[in-house]
């Protein structure tokens, strides 16, 4: 069975979704639900998911926590929080003892809005990334390229956390550039408290014209670096749709791990998730 370590839903009836904006996004411009999810998900043989905030508001990690307590297909849920809040541990606890808390395994700020590049490394940030490791949890980063060397600093400086890295750091696939971003990813990679997603990677590409081949060197440096024991794949459905289909990229993810043991597939597919996340 696999593991989808990375999608999001949302109802644009309960709050908008303010980053869906401009032409290129507009087919996201509706709801989609874990009922729209599921039998994509269950056709390409996907039996437990990782459920990833959308925006930073509080209301939404416990609405993502209910949903996951009403069904069995949402194994994990990656919320968000005010890392900077002073009371950010009681706030965790708080999370924890809401209805389907035990399914919160994660948090994430959208990071890559931040205009200070080094915003990981603030004092009273770090001061939240160590209530997250304390509360058992991981901290998912969604970061651009020129924002990975904060992120190697962070996790260095907090060996207790696992950092895990969403979409590859989004590497310029459309453009075809890989420095300095494999540099970087190299560097982050060769800390022990990280591990990425195989996710993400269409949407970084020539969204009407990307090929498997495009993909190719991003995901084999990702496999060099991390390793499959370190990486998991993620649909990151449904704002992956405007590229490709679920089915679609999970059959890329298949491709691209085409020359991995049966062992280094299933760590791929299923172990790592399952072991980073606690599922």
């Amino acid at each position: 069975m696999t593991v989808d370590a990375h999608h999001h839903v949302w109802d644009l009836t309960v709050r908008d979704q303010d980053w869906i904006q401009g032409p290129g996004l507009q087919p996201l411009r509706r709801n989609f639900t874990v009922t729209d999810l599921e039998p994509e998900a269950r056709a390409a043989g996907v039996d437990r998911t990782v459920l990833v905030q959308t925006v930073t508001v509080v209301e939404e990690t416990p609405e993502f926590l209910a949903l996951a307590a009403g069904h069995d297909l949402i194994a994990g849920v990656v919320g968000w929080t005010d890392l900077t809040r002073p009371d950010i541990a009681d706030e965790l606890c708080r999370l924890r003892e809401l209805p389907g808390g035990d399914r919160l395994k994660g948090i994430r700020h959208q990071v890559q809005a931040e205009p200070d590049p080094e915003w990981l490394l603030r004092p009273d940030v770090r001061r939240g990334l160590t209530a997250v490791a304390d509360a058992g949890l991981v901290y998912d980063l969604v970061v651009l390229p020129h924002q990975l060397p904060a992120c190697a600093k962070a996790a260095e400086s907090l060996p207790r956390l696992t950092f895990v890295l969403d979409h590859l750091g989004k590497p310029p696939i459309a453009s075809g550039a890989r420095e300095p971003w494999t540099t970087h990813l190299r560097a982050l990679a060769a800390l022990p408290n990280t591990v990425a997603k195989l996710s993400g990677l269409v949407t970084e590409a020539d969204r009407a014209a990307w090929t498997t081949d495009d993909l190719r060197p991003y995901a084999e440096t990702a496999l060099e670096t991390f390793g499959p024991g370190r990486l998991m794949f993620g649909s990151d459905w449904p704002v992956c749709t405007p590229a490709a289909s679920y089915a679609r990229v999970h059959e890329v993810a298949v491709e691209l791990a085409e020359g991995l043991s049966t062992a280094e597939r299933t760590a791929l597919f299923e172990g790592t998730a399952t072991r980073v996340y606690d599922l």
